[in-house]
């Protein structure tokens, strides 16, 4: 497969296993943590910005949410792969290292300089710690799935 294409699909399919992991850990953080993880907070504030009507059915929110989630996941996935092949190491620690940097220009630069979330120094550890771990669950899929989707197959009964 050809290496944007492969990015393309890992980055959906890594966003699937980042987003159940997201969900277990935010039960583990403390009550008064567990407002909206940042892929609500910014799909509400870009459906604000949008216009959107703020009394969006649950349905419609979570939704919006998993679309937006997927959609970056996705779009990242195929950045990483026209990044992939300039950076040596192994797959598995080039994902997860990429998965960090992702969190570092989201969280940290990009969302608050659009003026969508406040940045990642204004929210607690634990969240902080809940959302790097989860960019590193989702790097680690990501340049597995790469290194897979793009490996050569020897279809041969040598």
């Amino acid at each position: 497969m050809n290496i944007y294409w492969a990015g393309l699909l890992a980055g959906f399919l890594a966003t699937l296993p980042m987003t159940v992991f997201m969900m277990l850990l935010f039960r583990r953080l403390p009550r008064k943590e567990q407002y909206p993880l940042p892929p609500r907070q910014i799909a509400m504030e870009l459906a604000e910005k949008a216009g959107v009507n703020p009394r969006l059915e649950e349905n419609k929110r979570t939704s919006l949410t998993l679309l937006g989630h997927f959609a970056y996941g996705t779009v990242m996935g195929a950045l990483y792969s026209l990044l992939v092949g300039k950076v040596p190491g192994p797959p598995l620690l080039k994902g997860m290292a990429f998965g960090l940097v992702v969190w570092a220009e989201s969280y940290l630069v990009l969302l608050p300089a659009l003026g969508i979330l406040r940045s990642a120094t204004h929210h607690p550890l634990r969240r902080n710690a809940l959302m790097i771990s989860a960019h590193v669950v989702w790097g680690a899929v990501l340049g597995s799935a790469v290194q897979l989707l793009t490996k050569p197959t020897d279809h041969s009964w040598n």
